[in-house]
């Protein structure tokens, strides 16, 4: 049975139903403990032909054989049936519900962790959180409860019809039973280390398999299967001793349990044996007292199985617990205030930021206005801080206060959501999802259109290679987009971000894998498409950025100028070398 601040609130919320579970085990175990007096009956009647029952003599014969026997018997069976299919429904059901809640709740909480939780915790090991784990707790959930219920209810009422009967020989089979309690607790916090041991391994398996297979096409171009093969070992092995470890004390526990079950059996056949001799009780009781323990071994063994399970449950629940404890670290701030829309006026005032737990300014006193309308190009040497600069303007990291302004208002006193809801973004990475290449670019809409999504294909230039494919708009894409070129990838992007129509439009090096005629046909579309709404396109090609209304030339975190190319090539002298240089190198090309 788990407690936390994550799992308390559902024993609460499903009290009702944990309360008709409780019921209904109550019931089977009344039932189940009436077995042993029928077979006290039985086991007498055949040794002395006649029997004692509710107070009188009754010969033992047929007729009393089918009414004080066989058919209670069949009524214990089928009230007993009844209750546990009432227990498993509220206990089991209740379980699954739980832990449809928490993979909900993991979900949103994984919607509003900032970019840099992700930039920690790998895909696999977050995965094995909603697998693993989740499956872990919802088994110490369903079949916790109902573990520590019965073990109190059918073991406490056996013990005490065992005392009644003699309390000599029901303290004596107790005594080993206490000794196993201790034993279980003490395997069982030696169990929770290994199994926190075994979670930790399946994710560091879990994050290889799956970087390994998303750049499977990496792995094979430099022919270093043999290597990946031998790091996949290395970690299936130690995945293999982890769970090894757990099994092995698994069994230990188990062992010990069957141990003092047996040396308990053996006291009651040595014992009772003996009290039948001095005739303190006849055979029939004495069958009874062991049908009584017998009933007792499923509580004792649910205790040991209980242990494990809590061990294992209470890692599942830490991990769990550290997600949705996670704290996003870009959030709105008190000084937030609505809005009603964004025109695209951007102005970054001595901008400095650094990542968090950097060590070094990334952007160092930037300055910049960018009106409304403008069409700005970015451009500078790897590494100079042009993606930085626009993630700022999405609210990705945390900016400084006075820093960045839209609208001549502060970034920070403007919801998260609206600033995002009116920008639209085509990464470097061009991430498309496994789904059709309408729901692709739809991707921003409540609904899809047809229409739009067509237009905003034939502004990417990409509609051309879409009705190309056999399920044209319908064509279902690989995982991550595998199953089209860098160029179409990189265009339908474009279309997913033109489709949303926004006031600010940011592309970073989003034309880079196409040929310079298609890049120009997009380019020529955005300007009138775009018309009056602000559109930022990071570069690593002059000519990609030449004709905008303003480029911004970026070094080393600082902003070196801003102008329109003819006068970047007078003012600039670092990106007049640059033009040169790419000039040089088409030249080379030609």
């Amino acid at each position: 049975m788990l407690t936390g601040k994550h799992i308390n609130r559902y024993y609460l919320k499903y009290l009702p139903t944990l309360l008709l579970g409780l019921a209904s085990l109550i019931w089977v175990d009344f039932f189940q403990l009436k077995v042993p007096e029928l077979y006290r009956l039985v086991i007498n009647g055949v040794n002395h032909a006649q029997v004692e029952h509710e107070g009188a003599t009754h010969v033992f014969d047929m007729d009393f054989l089918l009414e004080q026997i066989c058919l209670p018997l069949i009524g214990i069976i089928l009230a007993m049936i009844l209750g546990r299919f009432l227990w498993r429904i509220c206990f089991f059901g209740t379980g699954i519900r739980i832990e449809t809640d928490l993979r909900k709740r993991m979900f949103e909480r994984c919607t509003e962790l900032s970019q840099q939780y992700y930039q920690v915790n790998k895909v696999g090991n977050l995965m094995a959180l909603f697998t693993n784990d989740l499956d872990t707790v919802q088994e110490c959930f369903g079949w916790g409860v109902m573990m520590l219920f019965d073990a109190l209810l059918l073991g406490g009422m056996a013990i005490a019809k065992m005392m009644r009967m003699n309390l000599m020989l029901a303290s004596l089979a107790l005594i080993p039973m206490a000794l196993l309690l201790i034993v279980s607790t003490l395997i069982g916090k030696y169990m929770m280390r290994k199994w926190d041991e075994r979670q930790e391994a399946y994710s560091d398996l879990s994050d290889f398999a799956q970087e390994t297979i998303s750049g499977m096409a990496v792995v094979k171009a430099f022919v270093k299967e043999g290597k990946e093969l031998f790091f996949f070992k290395f970690l299936n092995k130690q995945n293999e001793n982890a769970n090894v470890a757990h099994a092995r004390a698994s069994v230990v526990l188990r062992v010990c349990v069957m141990l003092f079950v047996e040396s308990v059996i053996c006291i009651i056949l040595g014992y009772g044996g003996y009290l039948v001799y001095k005739d303190v009780f006849d055979a029939g009781q004495l069958v009874e007292f062991i049908g009584y323990f017998t009933a007792i071994i499923w509580p004792i063994m649910a205790i040991s199985e209980l242990i494990d399970m809590q061990s294992r449950g209470k890692a599942s629940l830490k991990r769990i617990s550290e997600l949705l404890d996670a704290v996003p670290q870009v959030v709105d701030t008190e000084a937030v205030q609505p809005i009603d829309a964004l025109e695209g006026n951007i102005e970054f005032r001595n901008l400095t930021f650094r990542y968090p737990g950097g060590e070094l300014d990334v952007l160092k006193d930037v300055s910049l206005a960018i009106k409304a309308g403008e069409n700005v190009g970015v451009i500078g040497r790897t590494g100079c801080g042009k993606t930085t600069l626009v993630d700022l303007i999405l609210r990705t990291y945390n900016v400084p206060d006075g820093t960045l302004f839209l609208d001549g208002r502060d970034i920070n006193t403007i919801p998260i959501h609206t600033v995002r809801a009116y920008a639209a973004y085509v990464p470097q990475d061009n991430f498309l999802f496994s789904d059709t290449i309408e729901n692709n670019i739809a991707f921003a809409a409540d609904e899809s259109n047809h229409d739009g999504v067509e237009r905003a294909a034939k502004l990417a230039d990409v509609h051309e290679n879409i009705i190309g494919f056999t399920e044209r708009y319908q064509t279902v894409l690989g995982e991550r987009g595998v199953s089209v070129s860098g160029g179409q990838k990189q265009r339908i992007s474009i279309a997913r971000a033109l489709w949303k129509d926004a006031a600010i439009l940011i592309l970073d090096d989003s034309v880079s894998a196409v040929d310079v005629k298609t890049e120009k046909v997009i380019l020529e579309n955005l300007r009138s498409v775009r018309s009056g709404k602000t559109t930022i396109l990071i570069a690593h090609r002059i000519s990609t950025i030449e004709a905008m209304d303003k480029i911004v030339f970026m070094d080393e975190g600082t902003i070196a100028a801003v102008g329109t190319h003819a006068e970047l090539l007078q003012s600039c002298k670092a990106y007049a070398q640059m033009v040169e240089l790419q000039r040089l190198d088409e030249a080379k090309e030609g």
